[in-house]
């Protein structure tokens, strides 16, 4: 049985903490109230190691790529799980676990790049604005007069 993702609140998580605390087992926990397995697991040692302010969503954090380089090699050097590593440097579990198969696919250099994100400027997208009638030579001006003729023209022959 399939259920549906569900985002899990502060006080929600708080609860669960202490539902752990208190003896109940992981399992229940996850078939009680739909959380998944790893995410408590990984709320629960942040709770251990920080306390209630553990349970709070992180912030969004951009790391060069020489910290990059850094945790990668500390992971594999040190053999830590992505759990401890995400714990140490205050980086995701998921965000580790990408730079790992980049360095592993492509290798180290790989994992220095970085590309900007979103989409690309839009002057550099689709076709050019149109020129209003003040901006426009009399050659220009000329022709696309010439040019709405023709097309109303054809559309009277239609």
């Amino acid at each position: 049985m399939l259920k549906k993702r569900k985002k899990h609140g502060y006080a929600e998580r708080l609860k669960y903490m202490h539902m752990l605390e208190n003896g109940i087992s992981k399992t229940f926990i996850e078939q009680e109230f739909g959380i998944d397995r790893k995410l408590l697991g990984y709320l629960w040692a942040r709770y251990q190691s920080e306390g209630q302010s553990g349970l709070l969503q992180k912030q969004y954090a951009r790391i060069d790529c020489l910290l990059r380089l850094q945790i990668i090699r500390d992971i594999e050097e040190n053999h830590l799980t992505l759990v401890d590593a995400s714990l140490k440097y205050n980086v995701s579990a998921s965000r580790l676990k990408s730079w790992l198969k980049i360095k592993r696919e492509h290798g180290y250099d790989r994992l220095a790049i970085t590309r900007p994100k979103g989409r690309p400027p839009k002057n550099d997208m689709g076709r050019p604005r149109k020129k209003k009638p003040e901006e426009m030579t009399e050659l220009e001006r000329l022709r696309y007069e010439n040019e709405c003729l023709r097309a109303e023209n054809a559309l009277l022959k239609k």
